[in-house]
């Protein structure tokens, strides 16, 4: 269906009217250029979000960070500190190119939800009718496990990344995998253990195999179906699929993470993604991701019975997600300190780009994007306080955050049979931080920081 028509109004254009372009300002060079329009009521001069950014990068030691913000009045700015790419010392900005993880979650259910709304998917439908036999074996079922619930995360299904020998990750840096192989694996592992009362289990399985119904649905790839229904649509010249090629092209930042027992960082920008597929493979940008989710939250991609559909949330696992999170269709919605909830997604790599798009009361939209994942909750915590220092900015927090105002009626897989759930629970060792990262792409990669030693599960969405 691509995008939702509607007509344009005055206050719309007006409010476009304000948005203005906005320089960014390195680490050690001139402060950023600040849009005339800061005077407005409402509209400062970010040293909180400037602060959050320095205070991330800086505690962290991550070799680059950035930030980009829209607001319907107060137009768009940007900021950045550090380096996008060690070896030549070229300064961070937000306009670079990054691999988003699992914030390609997001434009996968979006392209679920538009043949749901053309009546070609019912989400309430098992998904042995559109793809028979994908998921059997091991006490896991396809034909008593819907399509709703492999948005959501409740289906049951155990996540593959957790399966893969990331020990060695140079030995899956430039595979190739399928899609049906990775689920494949998938049902080979034990059922996941989740919390009291709860179905949720973030795993990536779940979103290859929805791109897997797209392509029976559609006849085409997931991958074309969702370039052709939202990223040339909305214009997004900054998000591809990069396919089999490792190599990030244009205007891009690199990536690093610190193996264990190394001297310093490693350049993980180059990597075959097939790994993550519609799970975890797009490339795209602050500015591309800040555009999507704006279109998506404001109608522009989903009739009202849908979209309404991506927000109706359960509460998430914290341990995969972060206290408060809750996850909709491939949607997380997240409280605000200063009241109301943020609505987007997270996503992580491998290699270390760690990104996230949002949009919070009003309609102020942010984007953030790192060249290295954090390596402690402290430094997780901070990188939501960027985003928090964003979306609060100029407002007073004059009540408690909310979660969303959605129904919590978690629509559970049936009890499978067979094998026992065995999965253990994660647990931080001596000397050991357990990030949150579950919007990411799950993949544990042991890597060291400066603060302390980390046993990260980095997923590719993971959040």
């Amino acid at each position: 269906m691509g995008l939702v028509k509607h007509p344009r109004t005055a206050a719309a254009l007006a409010a476009a009217a304000f948005v203005l372009a906005a320089g960014v300002a390195p680490a050690a060079a001139a402060p950023a250029a600040r849009p005339s329009n800061t005077a407005l009521p409402g509209c400062g001069e970010h040293d909180a979000v400037r602060r959050a950014l320095r205070t991330l990068a800086d505690g962290d030691h991550l070799a680059g960070a950035a930030v980009e913000v829209t607001d319907p009045v107060c137009g768009r700015w940007s900021d950045a500190t550090g380096t996008a790419d060690l070896d030549t010392g070229r300064p961070m900005t937000a306009r670079d190119r990054l691999r988003v993880g699992s914030v390609t979650k997001t434009f996968t259910a979006t392209v679920v939800l538009q043949l749901a709304a053309e009546h070609r998917i019912d989400p309430e439908a098992p998904i042995d009718r559109y793809v028979p036999g994908l998921i059997s074996g091991n006490g896991y079922d396809g034909r008593r496990i819907t399509v709703r619930q492999l948005l959501q995360h409740t289906s049951g299904l155990p996540d593959y990344l957790d399966s893969l020998d990331w020990a060695h990750p140079e030995r899956l840096r430039y595979h190739h995998f399928e899609p049906r192989e990775l689920i494949t694996r998938a049902l080979g592992m034990p059922h996941p253990i989740t919390p009291a009362g709860s179905s949720f289990h973030y795993a990536t399985t779940n979103y290859l195999a929805a791109g897997l119904i797209i392509e029976k649905v559609t006849g085409r790839s997931a991958e074309s179906e969702i370039t052709r229904r939202i990223i040339r649509p909305l214009g997004l010249r900054d998000t591809s699929w990069p396919g089999d090629d490792p190599h990030l092209h244009g205007p891009h930042s690199h990536s690093y993470w610190v193996p264990e027992q190394a001297a310093g960082r490693t350049d993980g920008t180059d990597w075959n993604m097939t790994f993550a597929g519609t799970g975890g493979a797009l490339v795209s940008s602050p500015a591309d991701l800040e555009h999507f989710f704006a279109a998506l939250l404001g109608g522009r991609l989903l009739p009202p019975a849908q979209l309404a559909a991506m927000q109706d949330t359960v509460a998430a696992d914290p341990d995969r997600l972060w206290p408060g999170a809750r996850y909709g269709l491939g949607l997380i919605s997240s409280p605000l300190r200063c009241g109301g909830v943020w609505w987007g997604h997270a996503g992580t790599v491998p290699g270390g780009h760690r990104a996230l798009g949002a949009v919070g009361p009003g309609g102020r939209r942010v984007a953030v994007a790192l060249t290295q994942v954090p390596s402690t909750e402290r430094a997780e915590e901070e990188f939501r306080g960027v985003v928090e220092a964003a979306l609060c900015e100029g407002r007073r927090p004059d009540r408690a955050p909310t979660t969303p105002a959605r129904t919590d009626s978690v629509r559970t897989a049936p009890a499978q049979t067979d094998s026992a759930r065995t999965t253990p629970a994660r647990t931080a060792s001596a000397g050991t931080a357990l990030v949150r990262t579950a919007p990411i792409l799950t993949t544990p990669i042991r890597t060291t920081s400066a603060r302390t030693t980390s046993d990260r599960t980095t997923e590719g969405d993971s959040a």
